[in-house]
């Protein structure tokens, strides 16, 4: 124990000189701070940000945009697979009628737009 506060001493003793000594060159032996880590680390999170942070949020509003637009006769996908056809909106769940008159509730944060609605939506947008 005594051995290791010996060295954590003179480390500490030769970190302090060596910030008032100076080179042949004329700048700090050591001990100057290098601002490169921080920018590296400062442009990944830039690049994470706008490549992976920003587009999910845009896909996030284009769903909530797409399930408060949902009215009834839209043809949906659950997040569970289950295709249907919106026979009821109320204000947490839809009623979806899945064929042979048979209906079941969906809570409204696990529906899709179909993958036929989505290509006529994509077809009328590009009228």
């Amino acid at each position: 124990m005594l051995n290791l506060f010996l060295f954590l001493q003179d480390a500490a003793a030769q970190l302090s000189s060596a910030g008032g000594e100076q080179s042949a060159s004329g700048q700090p032996a050591a001990g100057g701070f290098d601002f490169s880590g921080i920018i590296m680390i400062v442009v990944l999170i830039g690049i994470f940000y706008f490549l992976m942070i920003r587009p999910q949020q845009k896909r996030q509003k284009e769903i909530q945009k797409f399930r408060e637009s949902i009215s009834v006769g839209d043809n949906v996908i659950t997040a569970g697979g289950i295709y249907g056809k919106v026979d009821a909106v109320k204000d947490t769940y839809f009623i979806l009628d899945i064929g042979d008159k048979v209906k079941i509730r969906i809570d409204k944060g696990s529906v899709y737009q179909s993958p036929e609605s989505a290509q006529e939506a994509q077809a009328e947008s590009s009228k």
